[in-house]
């Protein structure tokens, strides 16, 4: 558990963990030992096809956890993988399976359905923008920067999304397989102040966007009259995202900055931010709607 700069407790998660039950490299003892000792309080082991139920693991928590991947290797068909948390129960999913199916069929189980990777399965907007039920989307993939397509970063898509009116709760994740460099990278900081920590509770604060998505740096930021206030651990680059093409103010570089005020576009529909600190490791906050 952490206390952040506001003063709220927070919990680290890192909500896409692979083993070897599936094309993980490590039994799930080991990764949880690995989580627990980089001072995670959760995790989801979201094996391929293999649902994880709920219990600890070498002294971590876990929630049950899969990972859905359909549609082979051509993105231009349309590649979706989609990671299933807390579900209750095993989900009614065939590999053939289209996303909305997978979708469903984890909420019907009782589970809340994450995008996984955009960038790295090149989802276009048009192949994301009618799907309906999903809780969250990534803006960032360890694994897929390391060893895979080298797009770990899905802001892009993030930003083209939310364009279209589709904003969702934006989570950093390390997918770990390896265990090579990419595990313990990301996460999210859940805010777990009321005391709230049962899993139907966390599943519905990452519903709500309770928690900012981070390799380290602290981020936060809200909306007071018509501007932006962002506060943040040191970093040296603070970058403001919208839909308006250019603004004067949208990135601040410094040494040490800790806060910035941003005052966004009248027609601006939405906003997020990142920081970036001396080390290069990044937090994302979640995206305000602005009208």
């Amino acid at each position: 558990m952490y206390t952040d700069l506001l003063g709220k407790k927070r919990m680290k998660l890192n909500l896409h963990t692979h083993t070897n039950r599936s094309d993980g490299h490590r039994t799930p003892e080991e990764a949880a030992a690995i989580y627990r000792e980089a001072g995670y309080d959760l995790i989801a082991l979201t094996d391929h096809w293999v649902l994880s139920k709920e219990e600890e693991i070498s002294g971590l928590r876990t929630i049950a956890g899969c990972e859905y991947n359909i549609g082979g290797n051509d993105t231009k068909n349309g590649v979706f993988h989609i990671v299933g948390l807390g579900l209750e129960k095993e989900p009614a999913i065939s590999p053939e399976a289209d996303a909305q199916t997978v979708i469903d069929q984890i909420n019907e189980a009782g589970g809340i359905a994450v995008l996984a990777h955009p960038a790295w399965s090149l989802n276009s907007v048009e192949q994301v923008k009618p799907l309906r039920g999903l809780a969250a989307t990534e803006i960032f993939n360890t694994v897929s920067g390391l060893f895979q397509s080298d797009r770990a970063y899905s802001g892009t898509i993030v930003d083209l999304l939310a364009n279209t009116g589709v904003i969702l709760p934006l989570i950093a994740a390390d997918d770990t397989h390896y265990y090579e460099g990419e595990q313990t990278v990301s996460s999210i900081m859940l805010d777990v102040t009321d005391g709230k920590t049962e899993t139907k509770d966390i599943l519905q604060k990452i519903k709500n966007g309770d928690f900012y998505a981070t390799q380290g740096p602290e981020i936060h930021i809200a909306k007071e009259g018509d501007a932006i206030k962002l506060c943040c651990s040191p970093v040296q680059k603070i970058s403001f995202f919208s839909d308006d093409s250019w603004h004067p103010a949208r990135i601040i570089r410094g040494d040490n900055l800790t806060e910035a005020i941003h005052k966004p576009k009248d027609f601006s529909a939405w906003i997020r931010a990142e920081v970036t600190d001396q080390d290069g490791k990044m937090a994302f906050s979640n995206i305000i709607r602005l009208t």
